[in-house]
């Protein structure tokens, strides 16, 4: 019978460690070649472990909670042999019935010795061992006394340390039952690693950079109007109906165009500056945020990108995004408005220096050359790094999407 490692998967540079989540197998049970065993979550994802073999696990060597390395053994799997197959699942079987039995047998002994002690005791010791509700660990104690006149003496001398605890931690035991009583109201969760690595870089972010946000608003009407007159031959051409996001993907590029400040980053006393333009969006899962990245999404189309996007959100769902795809991107957008968000300051993605938030679509009122007229407004926000993005950048960044969305002409002729 030969023995099989099960392995953590080789984790990528920026990825140090993983933690074990779920074990979805049990000592001694069959597994099957490419059953997912074992599943266990880095910073970014949540990775599924799978069996190398046919086979019965032998051992869990890592359990779940426990922190692990790349190609680090979580455990052993005895590999089944086709020819002693069934001998093989009949022998573990037994084994297990053994320990079964030697558990039960273990038990039995257990509280045997107890009765038996008990049976030592005079009919008046085991009267007052009822009364009184004794703890079994006294009748030890009884039998090595003189079996009666001592045994009141136990009590009394128990009762009375147990008075004196009691006086001394009077306020203790009240601060105890509160909290008990409080405990009543909760439910502890452990924090994801997922969610640990959100709370750490959003503090990060906060901490180590001049974030400040600006602000604009966009009539959204000439959009709404071109996916009104197209969506239907887009959706019938492409397989894929035209959202918002990719509109914005593409504003978004013109702009880092016009204002390359924006595409870079400070690497201690240089500044960075990206040629490509890989746009990061942000996709809430179940597990929290992630920021998947479009790949030089300046040579993507409109349905490659709104294809990519929905592929994003259904495999963020199902935890099946590869660790590649979180890594990199040069700029972030973010949408709350899906979520009913009227206006937000988000905070930036190191070591990313912006982030452009979209928020929901809400009729106003609004001036338009001198006339009141209801139009589908949004605002838009633009958090940065002001150590390296001047507000000059900033608001001539945020009003070039803002133009561009507004008359979507404008990327023909690059203005």
């Amino acid at each position: 019978m030969k023995k099989m490692n099960i392995l953590v998967p080789d984790l990528p540079e920026s990825v140090s460690d993983a933690t074990v989540v779920k074990w979805h197998k049990k000592i001694g049970e069959k597994v099957n070649s490419n059953d997912n065993i074992v599943d266990i979550e880095t910073d970014k994802v949540m990775l599924e472990v799978s069996s190398p073999c046919d086979g019965i696990l032998k051992s869990i060597l890592e359990e779940e909670g426990k922190i692990v390395k790349s190609q680090q053994i979580l455990g052993e799997i005895n590999q089944f042999d086709i020819i002693h197959n069934n001998i093989i699942e009949k022998d573990n079987l037994l084994n297990t019935k053994k320990n079964y039995v030697n558990k039960e047998e273990k038990e039995d002994v257990k509280y045997s010795s107890f009765q038996n002690n008990e049976q030592h005791l005079t009919p008046s010791a085991r009267r007052l061992i009822k009364i009184n509700n004794v703890n079994k660990s006294y009748s030890n104690k009884i039998i090595e006394t003189d079996n009666q006149i001592n045994f009141e003496k136990i009590i009394k001398k128990e009762e009375k340390k147990l008075n004196k605890t009691l006086l001394n931690n009077n306020a203790l035991d009240f601060d105890e039952d509160k909290e008990k009583e409080n405990k009543k109201f909760e439910n502890r969760v452990k924090m994801t690693r997922l969610r640990q690595r959100i709370a750490e870089r959003l503090l990060d972010s906060k901490n180590n950079t001049a974030m400040l946000t600006t602000f604009n608003e966009v009539n959204m009407q000439p959009i709404i109007l071109l996916r009104k007159k197209y969506g239907e031959d887009f959706e019938k051409k492409h397989s894929i109906r035209i959202g918002f996001m990719s509109f914005f993907v593409k504003a978004v590029v013109q702009g880092l165009k016009n204002f390359p400040e924006i595409n870079a980053y400070i690497d201690k006393t240089d500044i960075v500056f990206h040629k490509n333009f890989d746009i990061s969006i942000a996709v809430s899962t179940p597990r929290g945020l992630i920021t998947p990245i479009l790949k030089n999404a300046d040579k993507m189309s409109m349905s490659e990108i709104e294809k990519k996007i929905k592929d994003f959100s259904i495999r963020g769902f199902q935890n099946k995004i590869n660790i590649k795809e979180l890594i990199g991107g040069n700029f972030t957008i973010t949408n709350g408005g899906i979520f009913g968000s009227l206006i937000s300051t988000p905070i930036i993605n190191p070591p990313q220096t912006a982030i452009l938030g979209m928020h929901m679509i809400q009729e106003r009122p609004v001036v338009v050359n001198g006339k009141i007229k209801i139009l589908p407004m949004m605002y838009i926000a633009l958090s940065y790094d002001h150590r390296l993005i001047d507000g000059k950048e900033s608001v001539g960044f945020l009003v070039n999407v803002k133009n561009i969305l507004e008359d979507f002409t404008r990327i023909l002729i690059d203005v």
